[in-house]
């Protein structure tokens, strides 16, 4: 996921990763094999803090993994379905009304 941060001059980046896309680069960085059990991930990811909205809130590896119901992924694809809601689920927890609806607005 990304989101474009306010224009501020031509040496800011176009846009902020995080979640599953921060997630995706950290596996292909460590070189992950697949299948892996959690403790595998853990081994080559270490327990990195992972940015799960724009505004730089975190969640390690770690606290991502026990959230899933199973310890052992076939490829990174079926590991970051699973990891996909319990970043979703963080980026919902304590957004207020006025904020999700301002989330939800095109403009």
């Amino acid at each position: 996921m990304a989101a474009r941060p306010p224009s501020g001059g031509p040496s800011e980046p176009d846009a902020i990763e995080f979640g599953i896309a921060v997630l995706d680069e950290e596996i292909e960085e460590a070189d992950v094999t697949f299948p892996a059990t959690a403790e595998e991930l853990l081994d080559a990811l270490g327990d990195r803090e992972i940015p799960y909205d724009a505004k730089g809130r975190t969640i390690t590896v770690a606290e991502a993994l026990d959230e899933v119901p199973q310890t052992t992924f076939k490829n990174e694809t079926e590991l970051l379905d699973m990891l996909y809601p319990v970043f979703d689920r963080k980026r919902g927890e304590g957004i207020g009304f006025f904020a999700r609806l301002r989330d939800a607005l095109p403009f």
